[in-house]
């Protein structure tokens, strides 16, 4: 079983940063892979990036590459998003998800989410 508590979030204003992080209880953390995902109202969950079990490997939608950077450290049991040059866009509650899974873009495929935390840019 593995608990997600997600933290970070906040309003800020376009072209700023924010740092989420994703504290995981668990002996396990480090054999799952981790995903971060959005939804804002009237959409669809979507996929934000995604880390491998090792950190060896990430993934990133479209929308995000090149500005957004996942990292985790398994020592913390934490998993990072870094989001900087922000878009109004970019507004949604955002969910780290872990799981045992190669198909980091498939929400389905993730056993465990955190409750979310909210993240507002403001034009």
């Amino acid at each position: 079983q593995v608990q997600l508590v997600e933290s970070g979030g906040g309003l800020v204003q376009a072209g700023g940063s924010l740092r989420l992080s994703c504290a995981a209880s668990g002996r396990t953390f480090s054999s799952y892979a981790m995903g971060w995902f959005r939804q804002s109202p009237g959409k669809e969950r979507e996929f934000v990036a995604a880390i491998s079990w090792s950190g060896g490997s990430t993934y990133y939608a479209d929308s995000v590459k090149g500005r957004f950077t996942i990292s985790r450290d398994n020592a913390k049991n934490t998993v990072y998003l870094q989001m900087n040059s922000l878009k109004p866009e970019d507004t949604a509650v955002y969910y780290c998800a872990a799981g045992d899974t190669s198909d980091y873009a498939g929400s389905g495929t993730y056993d465990y989410w955190g409750q979310g935390t909210q993240v507002t840019v403001s034009s």
